[in-house]
């Protein structure tokens, strides 16, 4: 493989990691525990910049769920291009349904501050549209965002898995932890679980993977060897 082609895959293996970590980092940050709360229309408006923080850094993990199967693309669809063009098609989704979490986000910022203004007249009327929001954004964020993503993950662990483009035990993981991810939120959709330990335990295996294989390819990058050998 010529020396330059080895050099931009390796550049492109960094950049994949620093998206993965940013990608938990702005995940982590985008969580807003006023809104979960049980006064969230009381305390939202006055803890505005917490939900402003939380909707700004759910945006930016658009950057994550789009960039990453668009960076892995041109690697990947060297071995498998259906499989490739999946995971990028699954990873704009995501990044579709980050938007549209962002916005329900802001919507219930906006419901808190009219409700400051009006007191206890038509509470019923605010709780109602309230809850509806938070359910709405509960299912984008936990059930269509997480999906979407899931499934991107899942298209490329399998292209890694059959090529050995990363250790196979790193996407042995991403494949069990997709599928458990998976699993958690179509529990979560019918309501088997709610968003619990249960939800949570279910989940960790995908972020542990991310992790690792993040660390891994800011180290290590891709494996020269087995990427030199496209299978059809």
């Amino acid at each position: 493989m010529p020396r330059n082609s080895t050099i931009s895959d390796s550049r492109t293996a960094v950049i994949i990691g620093v998206l993965f970590i940013f990608g938990l980092v702005t995940g982590v940050f985008s969580v807003v525990p006023v809104i979960d709360g049980t006064d969230y229309l009381v305390k939202a408006s006055t803890d505005e910049n917490q939900v402003l923080i939380g909707a700004f850094s759910q945006l930016l993990m658009v950057v994550a769920y789009v960039g990453i199967p668009i960076m892995l693309y041109p690697i990947l669809s060297k071995h498998h291009k259906g499989s490739a063009l999946g995971s990028v098609a699954f990873g704009i989704i995501a990044g579709v349904f980050i938007v549209i979490g962002v916005i329900i986000l802001l919507l219930l910022l906006t419901l808190s501050q009219e409700f400051t203004k009006v007191g206890a007249l038509n509470g019923l009327f605010f709780e109602t549209l309230g809850e509806l929001l938070r359910e709405g954004r509960d299912l984008v964020n936990h059930v269509a965002n997480t999906l979407a993503f899931v499934l991107a993950m899942f298209l490329f662990n399998y292209i890694f898995y059959q090529t050995k483009l990363v250790p196979r035990w790193l996407s042995v993981l991403g494949l069990i932890g997709s599928t458990l991810s998976i699993m958690a939120s179509l529990l979560f959709m019918i309501r088997i679980i709610d968003l619990d330990s249960t939800y949570m335990m279910l989940n960790i295996p995908i972020a542990f993977q991310q992790l690792a294989l993040s660390i891994w390819l800011i180290i290590k990058g891709f494996n020269r060897v087995e990427r030199d050998s496209v299978s059809n």
